[in-house]
């Protein structure tokens, strides 16, 4: 490294630490330039509810935005209470003093009094800052005029006509309009304009007024007033005995007192009790305030400032009082605010409801999506159901078919025996001899076989019957037995064994006989099938009946070659068939009828040798009492 290097970079840095600390006082100074100072000065207290609503309209304006720093400071007059020269002089050494170090860049002056405090004394407050007014009477600025073009702002226009004719419009049967005023120099200012005013306003109304009157007595003549009666009021500042009050104050004691209903136009003076108003709003005076003197700062001409005339007037309205009084509310324009109204259920939870009735409506439409899936699952189980009716029907039929032979040759033998019986007997009688007990033995067993036929043709027409699935409690021992003897022949002809071995003791369960036995007659057959190429000592079918955890077990097991392992799973798939002439569907079948039965049906191939199905049945009935005879 070279020697200078370190001194070289030593310098860099302090280069721009310099650079950054010139940067930074810049942007101070910056700042320092950018704000402004604003001055508002109030007539009266600080309490009075107006300027509170004035005061929160103007520091929401000059606060939004962003961008320049707006410092604001309040001053209160606090008149009527105080006032004279003296006082004036006192005031202006006071705001001289304070904001001597920190000027104001404009002044906002809110009501009456302020202004003409200003106007009168600005030449020894801070003669060159602009001046805006807010809530200044047009009177007043009549008074001043010309003003000087920098001293601007929106006209205060109370709508005391407006708000009195609503009032007689509301009660059509008044004939006397009272007027209450107040006994300080700002009440008789505004008494003197009311009287100016209020005789053009009614017609064929008697308007009185009372001014100045001590709140005793102004309130015991209050409550005497009739139902022709409607009081109008600004409120007041001070009564006859000399009591200070706050307007709105004022005006909840004359509300409170009256026997007849009363009405003011200041917004401030909802929830006194007074009815309404046409009223300007005393906030959006401050705003509109706010809003002259951010363009004001913004580099824009007083006089060049296009202001609206005076503050909009709304309607305002006390629901409590529209009931109190009885004012039909189909009377009240749509454009009024309704103050103290409770919301309906709809208005307080309008989105709640919304949410509730979307959730009413999706549940609705998913319930009856889900009913009509419902109606068609059904009728789709019901054709399921009816198809499966009729395959197992022709299964049975197909069944029959497979035993012709052995049903042939099972009804030929009884016949036979008939046929053998009869040619005896006629061989007896055409002998001659008395052979009275031959023939009642031959009669005896043409009986037997006739009736060992019928009952043959009663299993299989049973079993080969077409019907609907029936639920009705039968024996499955009986079932087994009868399959038995159905499948007799047939195993005497294909020279197997069939060995059938019910329970002792008898289980009945609830299902349909001809499908359980058409299960077994298909498992039987598949043996027989499976054993045709053995020799005949190996061809053995056992029908097993047994009890599994309380449930009833059938198992249908030969001696034949058993099943292909990878023919396991697929056994009771639709049309899987090993038979070269099958179609797949007599186990399938069978695990349905079963299923229907609330069992289940496996096959599984013996330790030893050949297979075995088993079919499990639910726990079995208690033993059904006989069907009453109908005999």
């Amino acid at each position: 490294m070279k020697a200078g290097a370190p001194l070289r970079g030593l310098a860099a840095a302090s280069g721009m630490l310099c650079l950054a600390v010139s940067l930074l006082l810049e942007a101070g100074t910056a700042s320092a330039i950018a704000a402004k100072n604003v001055l508002i000065l109030y007539s009266n207290n600080r309490l009075v509810p107006g300027n509170v609503a004035v005061d929160r309209g103007l520091v929401a304006a000059l606060s939004s935005g962003g961008g320049r720093t707006v410092r604001i400071y309040s001053e209160f007059l606090d008149q009527p209470e105080f006032s004279g020269n003296a006082y004036e002089d006192l005031v202006v050494a006071y705001l001289h003093g304070k904001y001597a170090a920190s000027p104001p860049d404009a002044m906002v002056a809110v009501s009456d009094s302020a202004l003409s405090f200003v106007v009168r004394r600005r030449a020894q407050l801070f003669p060159n800052v602009p001046i805006i007014y807010a809530a200044v009477s047009a009177d007043v600025l009549q008074s001043f005029r010309p003003l000087p073009a920098d001293i601007i702002g929106v006209a205060n226009d109370y709508d005391y006509s407006g708000t009195i004719t609503q009032a007689l419009r509301w009660h059509p049967n008044a004939r006397r309009l009272v007027v209450v005023t107040g006994a300080s120099s700002e009440d008789l200012a505004v008494e003197a304009i009311l009287r100016r005013d209020v005789p053009a306003i009614v017609d064929g109304v008697t308007a009185e007024f009372w001014a100045g009157l001590p709140a005793a007595v102004l309130q015991e003549r209050l409550s005497h007033l009739g139902s022709d009666a409607v009081v109008f009021t600004v409120g007041f500042f001070q009564d006859g005995d000399g009591n200070r009050f706050i307007p709105r104050d004022a005006a909840a004691l004359i509300a409170r007192a009256s026997s007849a209903p009363v009405y003011a136009p200041f917004d401030t003076f909802i929830g006194t009790g007074v009815v309404g108003g046409r009223m300007a709003s005393f906030e959006e005076r401050g705003s509109q305030a706010g809003q002259i003197v951010k363009e004001i700062f913004a580099g824009a001409a007083p006089a060049d400032l296009k202001l609206p005339n005076s503050t909009p007037k709304t309607l305002h309205i006390d629901w409590r009082q529209v009931q109190r009084w009885r004012i039909d509310e189909n009377r009240i324009p749509a454009d009024a605010i309704v103050h103290f109204k409770e919301p309906t259920m709809w208005q307080a939870h309008r989105t709640e409801m919304l949410i509730g009735i979307s959730v009413i409506l999706l549940q609705t439409a998913l319930i009856a999506a889900l009913y009509l899936e419902r109606r068609r699952r059904s009728a789709a189980e019901l054709a399921t159901q009816q198809l499966h009716a009729q395959l197992a029907h022709a299964s049975r039929l197909a069944v029959a078919g497979e035993l012709t032979a052995a049903i042939a040759h099972e009804i030929n033998q009884p016949l036979g025996a008939v046929q053998t019986s009869a040619d005896a007997a006629d061989l007896l009688l055409q002998s001659g001899e008395d052979r009275r007990e031959d023939l009642l033995r031959i009669v005896t067993r043409i009986r037997r076989d006739t009736l060992r036929a019928s009952d043959v043709i009663r299993r299989l027409r049973t079993l080969l019957a077409k019907h609907e699935p029936e639920r009705h409690p039968f024996a499955v021992g009986t079932a087994l037995t009868d399959v038995a003897i159905i499948l007799r022949s047939e195993a005497e002809r294909r020279k197997v064994t069939l060995d059938a071995r019910p329970a002792s003791t008898p289980a009945y369960v609830a299902g349909d006989q001809t499908q359980f036995q058409q299960v077994l007659i298909n498992l039987v057959l598949n043996a027989m099938d499976a054993l045709a190429d053995l020799p005949e000592y190996r061809r053995h079918v056992e029908i097993l009946m047994s009890r599994r955890g309380g449930n009833i077990l059938i198992t249908v097991q030969d001696r034949g070659h058993g099943i292909a392992l990878e023919n396991l799973p697929k056994l009771f798939d639709s049309f899987f068939s090993t038979k070269q002439r099958g179609m797949g569907l007599g186990l399938s079948i069978a695990r349905s009828i079963i299923e229907a039965h609330g069992g289940r049906i496996w096959a599984e191939n013996r330790a030893d040798d050949g297979a075995a199905f088993y079919i499990e049945l639910p726990a079995p009935l208690a033993e059904p009492e006989p069907l009453p005879s109908t005999v």
